[in-house]
């Protein structure tokens, strides 16, 4: 009872830190966020609301977080396919 009570608050900050970190690698690595940043990036460069620069960086970060969705997509398939 007395460990519930000590160790009950610090399982509650780890649980509520992995929720966050769940949420944010979604938000981060999310394949349809990702593509709609990419339009409304390419929809700013056309009406010259940023850099060329600014575009070209924005878009290699946009580009490599897309890869990293896919990549995390297909080793989720794999893990599903392979537990059946």
């Amino acid at each position: 009872m007395i460990q519930k009570i000590v160790t009950g608050p610090i399982d509650l900050v780890v649980k509520l830190g992995e929720k966050i970190k769940e949420e944010a690698d979604r938000q981060l690595y999310d394949i349809n966020h990702i593509q709609q940043q990419l339009m409304n990036l390419q929809m700013m460069h056309e009406m010259e609301e940023i850099s060329e620069r600014d575009y070209e960086e924005k878009e290699q970060e946009l580009l490599e977080r897309y890869e990293v969705a896919k990549r995390r997509e297909q080793e989720q398939w794999e893990e599903m396919k392979n537990s059946k």
